[in-house]
Order: C-alpha cells, then structure tokens, then sequence
C-alpha cells in the first residue's frame, strides 16, 4: 500500500511541487539501508525503507516543508538524532516518553520538534503509528497510524488544494484529524 502511496507522492510532487522536488535526494540502496542498520544498531520497518528507497529525504541547504512545518531528513541524520535523543533519557530526559527509544524522527520543524516513526507503538500499541516530539510541550500527539495512511493525506491535500495556496506549510491536520490522539507526558521516570 504504501509504494502506491509513494508512486502518488512523486508524481504530485513533481507536478505540484517541481523545485521542491529537486532537492529530494536519491533513494538509498538496499546496502545504504542495511549499513545504517548495522552501524546504529537498529531494524528499520519496511514501509519505512521503502520511503527511504523513494527518497533520502532533502538536501541540507533545503528548508521547505515536506508537511505541516516540517523537513524530510535523510535517513543517516534521523538514526543520528534518534541515538543522541536516546542517550538523554534518564538525563537530560526526566519524564516517561518525554523521549522514547522507540522513535525516529523522520520530519523535523528545524527548531527541535519532530514527527516520529514509533516503531514500538508507544501509548497505543499500534506499531509503525507517527507521533508528534515537541521539545518544550508535554503532549505526545499520535497523528497518523502509519506512513502509508499518512502520505495518502499528503496526496489529498496536494491534489485538492490549487497550487496557487501553497505556502511554507502543508497543513494536512484537516486530513488527519479522525487519527489524533493526544497523551501528556507528566510521570518522572521510575
């Protein structure tokens, strides 16, 4: 479902979006992937690999929105984040699931926030769910319950909004609003 999905993005992209567009950066190989997942230690779920097969996220010196406020990161900076964010839990990170392992923050608002792969399905269960990090705000937002239902509202918004109202934010929160569940994360770690 989700290569659909990414075969939709591109092409609405590349006709919506064409100088966004180009400073998508190549897809990643089989090999970059499984390297990166040796190197941090980490098995990536493969919808998530997939879009990493269809992009490497954005060029550094690009700072458009991919969606909402945010930035499509290459892999590499995503798994880099994710273990720095790591090891501050228990340090620099003294609340329950103010950060959690079990996250990788694929878009990011360049200011410390992010929406994240759970890959775990923390709160809910619901493995490969995307949740919204804000660094100074204690509400853990689950916005999506995956990457494919999340990029089909990505597609809808691009399809049905006229170029012409495009600005620096691609607000799918319209689209996504039936998904949003909200947790406050407010216990100290044990």
């Amino acid at each position: 479902m989700i290569k659909s999905e990414l075969n939709k993005l591109d092409e609405n992209l590349k006709e919506k979006r064409p100088e966004y567009y180009k400073t998508l950066q190549l897809p990643l190989s089989d090999d970059a992937i499984s390297n990166l997942e040796q190197t941090y230690k980490v098995v990536l779920p493969n919808d998530l690999k997939e879009l990493y097969q269809w992009k490497n996220g954005q060029q550094y010196d690009c700072y458009a929105s991919f969606v909402n406020n945010a930035m499509f990161q290459p892999l590499e900076e995503v798994l880099q984040i994710s273990k720095e964010f790591n090891e501050m839990i228990g340090y620099d990170f003294q609340i329950k699931n103010w950060w959690n392992e079990n996250w990788l923050p694929i878009f990011s608002n360049g200011g410390g926030s992010y929406l994240c792969y759970d890959i775990k399905g923390v709160f809910t269960n619901k493995v490969g769910q995307l949740i919204e990090f804000w660094k100074g705000d204690n509400d853990r937002n689950v916005i999506a319950p995956n990457l494919s239902e999340f990029l089909g509202a990505l597609n809808t918004y691009l399809v049905e909004t006229p170029a012409t109202e495009y600005d620096s934010y691609f607000d799918v929160s319209d689209r996504i609003g039936q998904w949003r569940t909200t947790f406050i994360v407010d216990q100290p770690l044990s």
